[in-house]
């Protein structure tokens, strides 16, 4: 006995289709729901994923940053602190490789009378020109101050957003700020390109000023912390490591240093938002699998309302194996069609927004072939009961069946 080609079979299911439509439009909703919504909120989380990365990159590029942090168990006085130096900087420069910008910083903190004669404590930085790159700073309105105002010791000075507003009304440019009763010319007005709500050195109010004026109010040539800019992402961990080393060879071997990057915070940035991805790959399963309850309730009934056709199909030399292949291709091709239309409209939505906006959201290719899979797979579990209550049917008891 020859054995149905599977072209046949394919045929019979879509005719089978095609007498029933609205029933099969409705069992195949529950899968466009759930391929779309797989597809979405691996969108979601990739998304998320690459917001909350170019956070914490806008914090500083390729930064890595060094600060004292003491001198063993034992009391340190601050005659015996070891502090890091501006030689120290230089020296890093000099023997790791892979460093494109660096900058001392020195923290001087005033009260100054802004705000109709109200004293405020203000947050004053020393730093180098070469800070605005290493913490990717934003210049709002205005210059930074450049080598030649570090040089000649140019008494200027860059504020931030509040404190423009609190002193001058917003228009700082030109304007004169007093610290330690040494006048600066405001030359322009910076922010942090992301908010990080007072967990950098940067608060509030702060002003910056050229690292050779702020050394004036220091009587040591000590700095707070050295901050330094590999040029690729990749070498931050490795120069991380070099840069610990330079600075505890030049100091005692008592004295502690912590340098620092912003790679282990991307790491758990990064693990936060798989978890999530994942969390969400999960709830959109549920979704397929309830629709994959549906189409096997839809077969069953399906199977029950075509008892007699069955039989005469047996009768005519259907095999068990045919009827099992032609029920379970019904399953397949519901869930198929199904899961290729939701498919389409996941991968539209993030489209249409990549298209009609400047938005850049990330598009996973695998996540479509992921959800076709499962939509497979789900009519081939869901199916494969019903397909089997069809083949055991006994042909002289089915062509009986009113």
């Amino acid at each position: 006995m020859n054995t149905m080609p599977f072209g046949e079979i394919a045929s019979l299911a879509i005719d089978s289709f095609r007498s029933a439509k609205v029933r099969f439009m409705l069992t195949a909703l529950g899968m466009v729901i759930g391929t779309a919504s797989l597809i979405l909120v691996v969108t979601i989380g990739m998304t998320g994923k690459q917001y909350i990365m170019n956070q914490i990159q806008a914090i500083g590029a390729n930064m890595i940053y060094a600060y004292y942090e003491g001198g063993g168990n034992a009391a340190v006085s601050t005659v015996q602190q070891d502090l890091l130096t501006v030689d120290d900087m230089r020296a890093v420069r000099q023997q790791v490789p892979g460093i494109q910008a660096a900058s001392p910083m020195l923290e001087i903190h005033d009260r100054i009378s802004i705000g109709g004669g109200k004293e405020r404590d203000i947050l004053v930085l020393g730093v180098d020109p070469d800070y605005k790159l290493v913490r990717n700073l934003l210049i709002v309105n205005g210059r930074f101050f450049d080598e030649q105002d570090s040089q000649a010791r140019n008494k200027v000075a860059l504020v931030t957003p509040s404190f423009a507003k609190k002193a001058f009304g917003g228009n700082a440019i030109g304007q004169t700020v007093k610290v330690k009763d040494l006048s600066f010319v405001v030359i322009g007005v910076f922010r942090e390109r992301v908010e990080t709500f007072g967990q950098s050195e940067i608060a509030e109010d702060t002003i910056l000023i050229p690292y050779s004026v702020g050394r004036y109010f220091t009587s040591t040539d000590a700095v707070t912390q050295l901050f330094f800019s590999v040029a690729a992402a990749g070498n931050v961990s490795d120069a991380t490591e070099q840069v610990r080393r330079v600075l505890q060879s030049r100091h005692r071997p008592e004295s502690s240093y912590k340098v620092e990057n912003l790679t282990q915070l991307i790491a758990v940035a990064g693990k936060t938002a798989n978890a999530l991805t994942v969390v969400l790959f999960l709830i959109s399963l549920v979704t397929l699998i309830v629709s994959g309850v549906g189409i096997m309730n839809i077969m069953l009934a399906n199977v029950r309302s075509r008892i007699r056709e069955i039989g005469i199909r047996k009768a005519v030399g259907a095999t068990n194996r045919e009827i099992r292949l032609q029920f379970l291709t019904e399953a397949v091709f519901i869930s198929l069609s199904g899961g290729f239309v939701g498919t389409l409209i996941g991968l539209a939505i993030p489209f249409s927004v990549r298209f009609f906006t400047d938005y850049r959201i990330p598009i996973s290719g695998l996540s479509a072939i992921i959800a076709i899979l499962v939509a497979s797979l789900v009519g081939i579990i869901f199916g494969t009961v019903p397909a089997a209550r069809a083949a055991e049917m006994d042909p002289v008891t089915s062509l009986h069946y009113e």
